[in-house]
């Protein structure tokens, strides 16, 4: 089975290698050359695709493939795979399943009651604006052309480097107490099961909430992640739009408990983990 990867990033490359681990042949895309020389030598076969240009060894990549992946992030004229290879996405006569990763913030503020994947989305971000007409525009992709489309909608992304211990270590977390406010989450290691789960399942049009059972106070998480790394924790400090970064800011502006019950009953898929506590005790002891 052959996987193609559009953004090979932090998430994607999880992805990639659980993959690998099945015995798939994959390639994943990067925006410099001197980023595919550095993956391909860490045994992951990785082409140029600046968003513009498609190679000749990437658009035969494209026609064998049996999946694929976008991970790659918007430009300012939309998604720049659709762009540049819908015609040899569609003419790809091996393609059974397109998977795109989006994210919760495509439903906007819901006061922090939960929802699920029928919730109105009301983005308040250009950001998620634009990811929510990327997302019409897969389904609408996948409708025409006969194509599988998958829409993943992920929470805050975590995992090995990149999570609340290693914030603490670098002098970054904080503890901002705004009061009722809660925020998903999701481990990489669940991102990649969800998929490898549709990849086994394909159904076109899905949406799927990847997201762990327990939306939480982010100082919560904070504050357990210093336990369980045998750090000090930050003071905590009352919320403050005005002295936070516009985009900091529009993150605390949407509060909201997303459901992954889909994902359980549909996909049967079983969380690694269900919630950050033991996620950050295996960070800690890994090393985070």
């Amino acid at each position: 089975m052959k996987l193609v990867i559009f953004g090979l990033g932090y998430s994607a490359g999880f992805f990639a290698r659980a993959v690998l681990a099945k015995g798939w042949e994959v390639t994943g895309t990067v925006r410099s050359a001197e980023k595919a020389g550095e993956l391909s030598k860490q045994g992951l076969h990785t082409l140029v695709f600046g968003g513009f240009a498609v190679s000749t060894p990437l658009a035969r990549i494209v026609a064998e493939a049996d999946a694929v992946l976008v991970s790659a992030q918007p430009d300012g004229a939309g998604d720049p795979v659709l762009g540049a290879l819908a015609d040899k996405l569609a003419t790809a006569e091996k393609l059974r399943w397109i998977g795109y990763l989006s994210t919760i913030g495509v439903y906007g503020d819901h006061g922090g009651a939960w929802i699920d994947e029928s919730a109105e989305c009301r983005p308040t971000s250009r950001r998620s604006r634009q990811r929510l007409d990327i997302e019409q525009e897969w389904l609408a992709f996948g409708e025409r052309c006969g194509k599988a489309v998958q829409i993943f909608r992920l929470s805050g992304i975590y995992g090995p480097g990149r999570n609340a211990i290693t914030k603490l270590q670098a002098g970054s977390a904080n503890r901002l107490i705004k009061p009722g406010q809660v925020f998903n989450r999701i481990h990489v290691d669940d991102i990649a099961g969800v998929l490898i789960a549709s990849l086994e399942k394909p159904r076109p049009g899905a949406i799927y909430n990847v997201t762990d059972d327990e939306p939480a106070p982010p100082q919560d998480v904070i504050s357990f992640a210093a336990e369980v790394a045998g750090l000090e924790p930050p003071p905590e400090t009352p919320f403050d739009p005005a002295k936070l970064s516009p985009m900091a800011a529009s993150f605390y502006g949407e509060n909201k408990r997303v459901s992954n019950a889909l994902v359980k009953r549909e996909l049967g898929y079983v969380f690694h983990y269900p919630d950050y506590r033991q996620a950050l005790r295996d960070l800690a002891a890994m090393g985070a």
